[in-house]
């Protein structure tokens, strides 16, 4: 039986990504004499969606134990007690925001905007996705509580699944996500003010499972309202990464953005330049929207915060990358190799290798003896 529970060490659970026996999962193994094995597992929930895959890969990893004759996987539900439990271990018995504890290496980017269509939420997706396509553990809050997107453009239709009073964000293509959208009837307006809206972002990083995150990303609603200001009081170590479009105009509204980074000591990590240009069938570039605004965003912010603010790239102006959108399936995964796809990769891969400051982390380091 002690090779059985060595071979289910290898059985993750698919919303938790831990190991079956760590979790608390295994409820019991047995053998009988016609070397029969009976596995009996543990799930979180009454009708838990993963139920079927969790079956297989435990018949699986229970029947690479040699001598075995057959083996027999049933399950049943956790009751509350075990459910507490399990959710005390997640969160090791504290109710906190994990990614403000020492030693967090969960880098984590604020997708603002001045104003409102500039193609943010569309960029923070597909920004996730090629991150995630990276080998990269992300996750995605959206933040925009009056204006909620992620769902629909992950394609997710699932709720979060409830331990206790944690959640198991769903996932699609590789990416935890966490949305007001989840909860609220298709067509239904969500009428909060401003400490509701507080609340909720906090309950989304403090309540929601997200495990060991390499990543999480927020989008932000447009604008420097209640949000932006809530995200910068609940996650201080979030940069803040602005979506802006070529035209002249968007430079004086890049500079509300400098001054909520300057109020709150955001740092900025750069600008994205979205609709930059429509290539047209003979290859030239038709500039729908003016040019050089990334630039002048750029400059503006970097008079405002009193350093250096890099354009992290251009994305072009590009159908399928709204069409990826409406279908829930962010243009990253449905198209890597398109043009649009490659820019907004590079813009993934130049935050994930920003340098990361190490003020305040414990590092692992000891005392050699001679």
């Amino acid at each position: 039986m002690t090779r059985i529970h060595e071979a289910l060490n290898g059985v993750i659970d698919p919303e938790i990504h831990r190991p079956i026996t760590e979790l608390g999962m295994v409820d019991s193994v047995t053998i009988d004499a016609d070397d029969v094995a009976r596995v009996q597992v543990l799930l979180t929930i009454e009708g838990c969606p993963m139920r079927g895959r969790i079956e297989q890969d435990t018949a699986e990893a229970t029947a690479t134990v040699p001598g075995l004759s057959r083996v027999e996987v049933s399950t049943s539900a956790m009751n509350e007690e075990q459910r507490r439990e399990l959710t005390n271990r997640l969160r090791q018995g504290r109710r906190q925001i994990p990614f403000n504890q020492a030693g967090s290496l969960t880098r984590i980017y604020a997708i603002s905007s001045g104003k409102g269509g500039v193609g943010k939420s569309t960029v923070t997706a597909n920004l996730a996705a090629a991150m995630a396509a990276d080998g990269l553990r992300v996750g995605v809050i959206d933040a925009d509580i009056h204006g909620f997107s992620m769902p629909g453009m992950f394609g997710i239709t699932a709720q979060p699944t409830k331990v206790s009073d944690l959640l198991m964000p769903p996932e699609a293509h590789g990416v935890a996500v966490m949305s007001i959208g989840m909860f609220v009837p298709e067509g239904q307006a969500v009428v909060w003010r401003g400490p509701k809206m507080h609340r909720a972002i906090e309950q989304f990083a403090s309540d929601v499972f997200w495990g060991d995150l390499d990543v999480l990303l927020l989008d932000l609603p447009p604008g420097t309202g209640d949000v932006a200001i809530s995200v910068a009081q609940l996650l201080p170590s979030a940069q803040m990464v602005v979506v802006t479009t070529p035209q002249q105009s968007a430079a004086t509204v890049a500079e509300r953005v400098g001054s909520l980074a300057s109020s709150t000591e955001q740092e900025i990590a750069g600008v994205v330049e979205n609709m930059a240009g429509l290539t047209l069938p003979d290859g030239s570039v038709m500039d729908v929207f003016g040019a050089g605004g990334g630039d002048r965003v750029a400059a503006t912010l970097a008079e405002s915060v009193g350093h250096d603010v890099p354009v992290l790239g251009r994305v072009g102006l590009d159908p399928a990358l709204r069409e990826g959108s409406d279908q829930g399936v962010p243009l990253v995964v449905s198209h890597p190799d398109s043009p649009t796809a490659m820019a907004l990769k590079g813009v993934a891969r130049s935050l994930v290798r920003k340098p990361r400051g190490l003020t305040g982390m414990k590092l692992p380091l000891s005392v050699a003896k001679g």
